[in-house]
């Protein structure tokens, strides 16, 4: 089985390490020159501001003045996805690192309360070590462990450990059958402009 360590609203979330008291308020880091919106925190997603929104926008959604707006700190993030893609290289074997927040890895277990087991406490053990929150999913392929992380982040309530898989084929169907097309990894976005 392929699992998907994905960050959670991970420059965000790098801004909280280091300022504990942006939890809970609506956040927004924006490009280099300040020019648009490239990470959002759930209280800014709540709000309607969109991925790539002219900073200059953000009064249509809100007054600006609620949402911290953040110039972005990409050096910072590096160290910060370098130490949690350490943490995940320590635990795991064949770690694929897929972007700044992202990597794909084995299942270190054939037995799927194992994994998920293990995947609850390397989520705990990121947290704790890092300050960063992170979402597992882990299914038979890599597309499928993207949508099952993709569940893990969008439905916390359910979701408590972080970790979310998708293995028997019914459950695989009803996920399916709920996705938005454009959410599917690697293949949504030009089937649902077709």
């Amino acid at each position: 089985m392929r699992a998907l360590v994905d960050c959670n609203n991970f420059f965000v979330s790098c801004e909280r390490v280091f300022n504990p008291a942006l939890e809970h308020r609506p956040v927004v880091v924006l490009s280099n020159n300040d020019g648009c919106v490239i990470a959002r925190s759930n209280e800014a997603k709540a709000l309607g501001i969109p991925m790539g929104c002219p900073a200059f926008q953000i009064s249509q959604y809100t007054n600006p003045r609620n949402v911290v707006q953040l110039s972005a700190r990409h050096i910072v993030y590096s160290d910060l996805s370098r130490r949690v893609m350490h943490i995940v290289g320590h635990e795991v074997e064949n770690l694929a690192v897929y972007s700044v927040d992202e990597a794909f890895f084995d299942t270190p277990y054939d037995d799927v309360e194992r994994n998920h087991t293990f995947m609850a406490r390397l989520v705990a053990t990121i947290r704790r070590h890092v300050g960063i929150p992170v979402s597992i999913g882990f299914a038979p392929s890599r597309t499928l462990a993207k949508v099952a992380a993709h569940m893990a982040k969008r439905h916390p309530q359910q979701v408590a450990d972080g970790v979310y898989w998708l293995i028997r084929p019914e459950a695989i169907d009803t996920v399916l059958r709920r996705l938005d097309i454009s959410d599917v990894w690697g293949v949504g976005r030009r089937i649902a402009a077709a």
